[in-house]
């Protein structure tokens, strides 16, 4: 079956495939215009394995919420260019829509639904994009969260952050604000709790164990008596030399001593504050510091915890602001989850080295 350039023209409209790749399957398909643009499929799929193993940490978060669901999905792709692509991006947020609609299981039931507002499974849709862009495009999670729950995206698309809520004020403006005020509190802040509540005993155990190796790691950081009975080991025991005891002689009144010991000076008083880990640990004074330290990072990374950034509306915390607005709207606002998408988090990127690379094409 003979086809023109009018037939060429259709295939790269109907697929947006370059011209030379639809004239060849045309040719391939003997004309015929539906096999032309499977032949495209079955390439465009061979060509997508190749470049299955390439790195995609880029990408966008796409955001999705109804009346009782809400979604967050994170599909990656290799270029930040491709990553703000309009169709890349409006894809990302038509398959949270999708999980919204069919509320899958696990990613491989995503993949495998009926796209919304389409007819391709999302996998296919995925496919489809990949033809007219040509990298490798990777669908690697999403979140579903039922009931009232207040989205916000940042920095278009780089992170998104679902927060949910149980409350009788959802159709309040106060609300909206007040949710879309928290979100971004979770999108700048990273919290990796709801609060305190939620950090198990042996979460907290470590947590003080690794502030107390943290301390006597670092005895700039002890307690005065603490650091005078260190010093006064290491004095005794002959672990200083004749320099860093004079300067010590000189400065130990001044608030900056450790600005005038070596560095020897001080590893030896590291050594030797955990040498004698179980006598400083038991101390009431190194354990009330210990709690100080610990109670500072449960509010920093705790949500409700955390000193609320937007101080023009609220001084406190934001469990406290949550408190505030429901006690102005007469309303009751609990915060019962959040999720955090960052694209790219935890994908080790591949570090290029252009200068290689460049040499590379030259010498092929």
């Amino acid at each position: 079956m003979a086809f023109t350039a009018k037939d060429v023209q259709a295939l790269r409209e109907k697929t947006n495939v370059g011209m030379m790749d639809c004239k060849k399957a045309l040719t391939e398909a003997d004309g015929d215009m539906e096999k032309a643009v499977e032949i495209l499929r079955e390439k465009g799929l061979a060509s997508a394995a190749k470049k299955s193993g390439r790195v995609a940490a880029e990408g966008v978060i796409g955001v999705y919420t109804d009346n009782n669901y809400s979604a967050l999905v994170e599909l990656n792709c290799e270029t930040d260019f491709v990553g703000k692509n309009p169709e890349f991006v409006a894809l990302a947020n038509q398959i949270a829509k999708t999980a919204v609609i069919a509320k899958p299981a696990d990613l491989e039931a995503l993949s495998a639904a009926t796209i919304a507002d389409g007819t391709l499974s999302v996998a296919d849709a995925i496919q489809e994009l990949f033809l007219k862009i040509r990298e490798n495009l990777k669908l690697r999670r999403f979140a579903l969260v039922e009931g009232t729950a207040v989205s916000y995206v940042h920095g278009g698309g780089s992170v998104g952050v679902l927060v949910s809520f149980d409350t009788d004020a959802a159709d309040k403006p106060e609300f909206t604000e007040m949710g879309k005020n928290i979100a971004m509190q979770v999108a700048a802040m990273s919290p990796e709790y709801l609060s305190k509540d939620d950090i198990s005993a042996e979460e907290l155990e470590k947590m003080r164990n690794i502030t107390v190796e943290s301390a006597l790691n670092k005895p700039e950081s002890l307690p005065k008596p603490i650091l005078n009975k260190a010093i006064d080991i290491v004095l005794s025991e002959n672990l200083w030399s004749e320099a860093d005891v004079a300067a010590y002689e000189e400065q130990k009144k001044n608030k900056f001593l450790f600005n005038f010991l070596s560095k020897e000076a001080v590893a030896a008083l590291a050594k030797v504050a955990v040498d004698h880990k179980e006598e400083f640990a038991s101390d009431v004074i190194f354990n009330k510091a210990i709690d100080g330290r610990i109670s500072k990072q449960i509010n920093e990374v705790c949500l409700l915890e955390q000193a609320f950034v937007r101080s023009d509306l609220f001084e406190g915390n934001v469990g406290g602001y949550v408190a505030d607005v429901a006690k102005k709207t007469g309303a009751n606002i609990k915060v019962t989850g959040f999720t955090r998408f960052a694209k790219g988090e935890g994908i080790e990127k591949k570090a290029d080295d252009f200068a290689a690379e460049v040499a590379g094409m030259v010498n092929q």
